[in-house]
C-alpha cells in the first residue's frame, strides 16, 4: 500500500509538473528571443535617428560604431546605390525586400538572424539597417532557467512523494497495528488492544476492534463463571454421595471410595478456581507441570499397574511452568493419559517425558490414522465423543502453544502437548 501510494504520488506530480514548467520552458525561450530582437530594434532605432539627421557617410560610420552592436561587427547600414557601411551579413535579396516593404522584418541565418529596419530618406529614398543577432544572445539566459525549472520540478515530485511516503507509512503502520492485534486476538490473546492511530477511519476501526475484544472476553469470563457454577452444583450429588460412602462398613472398598471422593472433590475445587480466573487473570497465571503430572500419574498409575502397562517417566527433574491454570492443566494432562488406557490393549506400555517444551506421551499400541480427525470433536471412533484430544488442544491453543500428533518411538501414538513458558 505505501509502494502504490508513493507511486501514485510521483505519477500525479510529474504529470502536473509536466503541465506547468513545459509551457514555461517554451515561453521562458520566447522571452529571451525577444528580448534580443527588441535590444536590436533600439539599435536599429538609434541609427534611424542619426538618418534622418544626417546621411553623411563619416557620419553614420561613427554613429555606426557608438552602438554596441556596431562595435561588435553586428550592425551594418545599407544605403541606395553606395555599398553597406558597418558589417552585413544579410543576403541582398532581403535587403531589396526590406526596402520595398519598408516595413521591418526579421531573417533567419545560419547562427543566428538579422533584424532589417527600413528607414525612408529624402527623395523617397529607402535605407536599411540591419541587425545582426548570434544565436548565444537569442538563447542567453534560457539554459539557466530551464536548469532551475527542472530543479524546482525535482523539487517538488521529490517533496510530494516524500510527504505520499510519510503519510504512507502512518497508514501502513497504523492498518499493520490493527492486522497484528486481530492475528494475536484470533490466536486466544484476549488481552490485545490496539492504540487508535491513522485517518479518522482506521482510530475507528480500532476503537471498534477495542470494543470487540473486550466484549469477547466479558463473554468468555461470563461462560467460566457459568462452568463455575455448574461444577459448584455437583457439589451437592457428591456430598449426598460420600455420605452414603462414609455409612458403609469400614474396609478396603469404603477406603477406596473415600479416596475416589477426596480426588473427586479436588478435582472440582480445581475446575471452579480455573474456571472463576478472569481472562485477564489467566494470561499472566502459572502452574509447574511437574508438579501437576506427578500429582496425575500417582492416579493413573494405579489402574496401569490393574491392567499391567509398563510406565516410564523421562524428565522431571526440574520445575515447569506453563502459563495455564491449575484445573485446565489437569484436564489436558487426563485428556493425553486417558487416551492411552481409552484406545490401546491392556498391557500396552506407554512413556510420558516432562522438558520445559511441555509434556509428550507415547504408547506402543496401534497409533492414530488420522490425527486431524482425533482431535475433531465427535469423529473419534470407538464409540468415543472424540472430547480428549479435542479438550487437549484446546487448551494447548488458549496458552498460545499447539498439539502435536505423530508415530511415536515405541511404535504407536506419539502425542505432544506443547506449551510456552510464563511471559517474563
Amino acid at each position: 500500500m505505501r509502494l502504490t501510494l508513493t507511486r501514485l504520488a510521483l505519477a500525479i506530480t510529474s504529470m502536473v509538473a509536466l503541465a506547468f514548467l513545459v509551457p514555461l520552458a517554451i515561453l521562458t525561450r520566447q522571452i529571451a528571443h525577444d528580448r534580443a530582437v527588441g535590444d536590436a530594434r533600439q539599435q536599429a532605432t538609434a541609427i534611424v535617428v542619426a538618418l534622418a539627421v544626417d546621411t553623411d557617410t563619416a557620419l553614420l560610420e561613427q554613429a555606426v560604431a557608438s552602438t554596441a552592436a556596431g562595435s561588435d561587427g553586428r550592425l551594418a547600414v545599407h544605403l541606395p546605390g553606395l555599398e553597406a557601411i558597418g558589417s552585413p551579413r544579410a543576403a541582398a535579396a532581403d535587403i531589396d525586400a526590406a526596402a520595398r516593404s519598408r516595413r521591418p522584418s526579421i531573417v533567419e541565418y545560419e547562427g543566428g538572424l538579422a533584424y532589417l529596419q527600413p528607414s525612408v530618406l529624402d527623395g523617397g529614398r529607402t535605407a536599411v539597417i540591419e541587425v545582426f543577432v548570434p544565436d548565444e544572445q537569442i538563447h542567453r539566459g534560457v539554459w539557466p532557467a530551464w536548469l532551475a525549472l527542472a530543479g524546482l520540478a525535482v523539487v517538488l515530485v521529490g517533496g510530494s512523494t516524500l510527504v505520499a511516503d510519510r503519510l504512507g507509512a502512518r497508514l501502513v503502520r497504523a492498518t499493520r497495528e490493527l492486522a497484528a492485534g486481530a492475528r494475536r486476538l484470533g490466536g486466544g490473546d484476549l488481552s490485545v488492544r490496539v492504540e487508535p492511530a491513522g485517518p479518522p477511519e482506521l482510530s475507528d476501526a480500532a476503537r471498534s476492534f477495542n470494543t470487540m475484544a473486550d466484549n469477547m472476553r466479558q463473554l468468555i469470563d461470563n461462560e467460566r463463571e457459568l462452568a463455575a457454577d455448574l461444577s459448584h452444583r455437583l457439589r451437592t450429588p457428591l456430598t449426598a454421595l460420600r455420605l452414603d460412602a462414609e455409612a458403609l462398613p469400614r474396609g478396603a472398598v469404603a477406603d477406596r471410595m473415600a479416596q475416589a471422593f477426596d480426588l473427586l472433590d479436588d478435582e472440582l475445587e480445581a475446575i471452579i478456581t480455573g474456571a472463576r480466573l478472569s481472562s485477564g487473570t489467566r494470561a499472566s497465571h502459572s502452574t509447574d507441570l511437574v508438579e501437576v503430572l506427578a500429582d496425575r500419574l500417582a492416579f493413573w498409575s494405579v489402574l496401569a499397574e490393574d491392567q499391567g502397562r509398563p510406565t516410564t517417566v523421562v524428565g522431571g527433574e526440574e520445575p515447569v511452568p506453563v502459563r495455564l491454570p491449575r484445573g485446565e492443566l489437569i484436564l489436558a494432562i487426563d485428556a493425553l493419559l486417558g487416551n492411552v488406557f481409552a484406545h490401546t490393549p491392556e498391557g500396552t506400555a506407554f512413556l510420558v517425558g516432562v522438558s520445559p517444551e511441555g509434556l509428550v506421551v507415547d504408547d506402543a499400541g496401534p497409533g492414530i490414522a488420522d490425527p486431524a480427525a482425533a482431535v475433531r470433536r465427535g469423529v473419534s471412533g470407538s464409540g468415543s465423543t472424540g472430547l480428549g484430544l479435542d479438550i487437549a488442544q484446546r487448551i494447548a491453543q488458549s496458552a498460545g502453544g499447539h498439539l502435536d500428533i505423530t508415530q511415536g518411538r515405541l511404535g504407536g501414538a506419539r502425542v505432544a502437548l506443547r506449551l510456552p513458558p510464563p511471559a517474563g
